[in-house]
């Protein structure tokens, strides 16, 4: 073999074959990929920050932005939503088998021989001119009431944390999908070329009290290109690593440092044409510029006190959820697409009867107070906030038949709520048998609810799809419809 030989083949390796050839193995399919990443880099209509795909909104959206109040454990229904005089004059009893039927339940309680209905643990109330009647433990939401649309009759198949959260956040119990917010960003982009178009933050209880995890996929882009998977700020020290440069290096030398990186990362992605070169790119450029917006985000000197106020006493304490709630205003009102705040918490299962209470107490305020904030600054019209969980909680008390102590997971019926993006206010959707068991009337699936929050956004959820391995994914699979009931 000639030297020259040698050399070509050697040159010609499998990474060039898949990154470079145009008509090698795996070329179409890479030139497909790579033509559906492009179609994004087109002009962004909303005159700044990454650009959305062609032709979308598919129609005018009534929220720009979306934030989560992400609920971990499964908040009680029975307890908190969906009053049920029954569940207190029937206390003790059975639920009879013609109202449980064949149920889907966790191993925890499926196989139970007695189902004993628990009360409500606090006394219900109704609030604002609206009347929705909500529990006493949540006075503050109660005091928004005329703002929200409470939603009784939300399902789900899921019936353990890590997959319903997944299914919520996916589309799928199992990981691997792109979630909510890594559709929306790539499908709208962002406003802002100072922060990213998607952030979570997360937070607990403050005992610790049930031991959920949050999963890197619940806020992931799946077969998406990683550029939109969301961005996670941390609780302790700064929000993100590295915000700070070194001693040593000014601003300047920093800036040339990233050019220089950036033209070699420019030279390899149009030998390779690799998206997720593009991705390397983009995240280094929203790191530099995230060096000089976080930490004026994360500032709250200029906050009036009344507004600090307003969230409770923890809303100076980092990585609280009153502290994350402040920071996701601040995120919206400078160009932040979607935030989602996830606290985990309400899994009481041998504590109900203390547990729920405080984490009431540690929500109920902040939850409120970002909706009152919004509103306040003009942005709640068009700004969505959806507070709810994975499920609800069993009608049932679990432990010991005599003296239960908790409640179960519970998905055949539970509540959310939804306030501002043109979610209709002041209004109660769906409802539920007397044992909050069964929906007896506008039931609203997990995708249901998928799809209408898109669809505030401006998406038509049939149609942003992506083709992997072969077909067409979408956020909701092959299912779901838009909830016109809820919508203003």
């Amino acid at each position: 073999m000639t030297d020259i030989r040698r050399e070509t083949i050697e040159r010609f390796t499998r990474r060039q074959l898949f990154g470079s050839a145009g008509i090698g193995i795996g070329g179409v399919a890479l030139a497909s990929c790579l033509n559906r990443d492009a179609s994004a880099a087109v002009p962004s209509q909303s005159g700044g920050g990454m650009p959305g795909l062609p032709g979308l909104p598919h129609h005018p959206p009534t929220a720009k932005r979306v934030v989560m109040l992400w609920q971990g454990g499964g908040p009680s229904h029975v307890d908190l939503f969906d009053p049920k005089p029954a569940l207190i004059s029937r206390g003790g009893e059975d639920i009879p088998e013609s109202v449980r039927g064949v149920t889907r339940l966790s191993t925890m309680s499926s196989g139970y021989a007695k189902w004993p209905v628990v009360a409500p643990i606090k006394g219900f109330r109704k609030y604002g001119k609206s009347g929705i009647e909500m529990s006493e433990m949540l006075p503050a939401i109660g005091g928004i009431a005329d703002e929200i649309c409470l939603v009784r009759s939300m399902q789900t198949e899921a019936v353990n944390h890590a997959p319903g959260v997944t299914f919520f956040m996916t589309g799928s119990q199992v990981p691997g999908r792109p979630s909510m917010g890594a559709w929306a960003s790539y499908g709208l982009g962002c406003e802002t070329d100072e922060l990213p178009a998607f952030v979570v933050m997360t937070s607990s209880d403050k005992e610790k009290s049930c031991g959920q995890l949050f999963f890197d996929h619940y806020w992931g882009s799946g077969f998406l290109p990683s550029r939109f998977q969301g961005v996670r700020f941390r609780n302790t020290g700064d929000p993100v690593p590295y915000l700070a440069n070194p001693a040593g290096v000014s601003r300047e030398s920093r800036r040339a440092l990233l050019d220089d990186i950036a033209a070699m990362n420019a030279a390899h992605l149009a030998d390779y044409g690799d998206p997720e070169i593009d991705t390397r790119i983009a995240q280094y450029e929203m790191a530099y510029r995230m060096q000089a917006s976080v930490p004026d985000l994360v500032d709250f000197s200029s906050e009036p006190k009344h507004v600090l106020d307003r969230y409770g006493p923890d809303v100076q304490l980092k990585g609280s959820f009153a502290n994350n709630c402040l920071i996701a205003r601040r995120l919206l009102e400078r160009g932040t697409r979607f935030v989602q705040l996830m606290h985990a918490g309400w899994d009481q299962h041998g504590n109900l009867f203390t547990q729920l209470e405080t984490q009431c107490r540690d929500t109920d305020r902040p939850s409120a107070a970002l909706v009152q904030d919004l509103k306040e600054r003009g942005l709640l019209d068009d700004t969505l906030v959806a507070w709810g969980g994975e499920f609800g909680r069993t009608p049932f008390g679990q432990g010991d038949p005599a003296n239960p102590k908790g409640r179960d997971h519970f998905g055949k019926a539970y509540s959310w709520w939804l306030a501002g993006g043109g979610a209709k206010a002041g209004h109660v959707y769906g409802s539920t048998d007397d044992y909050a068991w069964n929906i007896t009337s506008d039931p609203v699936h997990i995708h249901d609810m998928q799809a209408t929050i898109m669809h505030m956004a401006g998406i038509d959820h049939t149609k942003l799809t992506f083709r992997y391995q072969g077909r067409q994914f979408r956020l909701t699979d092959v299912h779901g419809h838009v909830v016109k009931g809820v919508l203003a």
